[in-house]
């Protein structure tokens, strides 16, 4: 009971503070840019297309935030925010080293790490995976964790590619 109820407090707070982070980028709610925003961050990154990562990006927090902090099909949650919070530490943040405080990676890291932790461990009884008895297979959880990292590693392809031929131009 004690397990289940802290899954349920790191669920409930590190999922809605996903959620209300992806719903800025999305919606534009809590004082955030909004889809247009989102989408003209994403250009100045040099992602192409641009609408297609930051939708990626902005789904990966706010519908993998509501999913885990739910608990309903938990590992798939996780999944979109490892992609999510990989692609910020690596694209938005590694450059500015560890510390929060200097825009690095110190908070993303931790909301990757609760996120996996959270899908590996089993989101505990007080989730809607345990009343309808939801698990997927570790393996099956370990290729969509690989093709997440796989849609990381081509969305930095992409951007790198654009800045070289911007260069080159």
């Amino acid at each position: 009971m004690a397990i289940s109820l802290g899954l349920l407090i790191l669920r409930i707070v590190a999922g809605l503070t996903l959620a209300a982070h992806g719903s800025q980028k999305l919606f534009g709610w809590f004082g955030g840019p909004g889809f247009n925003g989102t989408t003209g961050m994403m250009k100045s990154m040099r992602f192409e297309p641009n609408w297609l990562w930051a939708l990626l990006a902005g789904l990966g927090e706010f519908a993998g935030g509501l999913l885990l902090a739910v608990g309903f099909l938990t590992p798939i949650g996780a999944i979109g925010i490892v992609g999510a919070m990989l692609m910020a530490i690596l694209k938005a943040h590694w450059q500015n080293g560890f510390w929060n405080s200097k825009r690095g990676y110190e908070f993303p890291l931790n909301l990757l790490v609760i996120a996996l932790a959270i899908a590996i461990a089993g989101p505990g009884s007080y989730s809607i995976d345990a009343v309808i008895g939801f698990t997927l297979p570790i393996w099956l959880f370990i290729i969509g964790l690989v093709l997440a990292i796989i849609v990381d590693i081509i969305g930095l392809l992409i951007s790198r590619q654009q800045v070289v031929q911007e260069s080159a131009a």
